[in-house]
């Protein structure tokens, strides 16, 4: 197994390829998201990994950026290769695709999105 020098990366790009990812375009998303950081020569910059389900299977397929924290909805590899040139290099989030960002210490949800809020995580009882 490879370890890699993460040591001059600025971005960790989660990309998912659960099922629902995968059906809908996951594997394309994924290598057009590492054909544009290595064509773009940013292989130390920014470091992709395949994740399993990320929980967001209605919005698939789902693209996470680190350190920001924003959660994108990326259906096509244009889209995908537009999140590499706009907001990794450019710092743009690009908006229309958000699903969630990172503020304040959780999550929130954009007020123009069009994904579905989800249900609720059970509550453990406290006993």
């Amino acid at each position: 197994m490879t370890t890699w020098n993460l040591t001059e990366t600025m971005h960790h790009v989660l990309i998912c390829n659960g099922s629902s990812c995968m059906r809908k375009g996951g594997e394309e998303v994924t290598q057009a998201i590492r054909e544009e950081i290595t064509a773009l020569d940013l292989d130390n910059r920014i470091h992709t990994t395949r994740t399993r389900c990320n929980g967001r299977c209605k919005d698939a397929c789902v693209v996470v950026v680190y350190p920001e924290g924003v959660w994108y909805k990326a259906g096509t590899p244009e889209l995908a290769k537009e999140i590499v040139q706009g907001h990794l290099i450019d710092g743009k989030v690009i908006e229309d695709s958000v699903i969630y960002t990172y503020e304040h210490e959780h999550f929130v949800a954009p007020e123009h999105s069009k994904s579905i809020v989800g249900i609720d995580k059970p509550q453990k009882s406290k006993v």
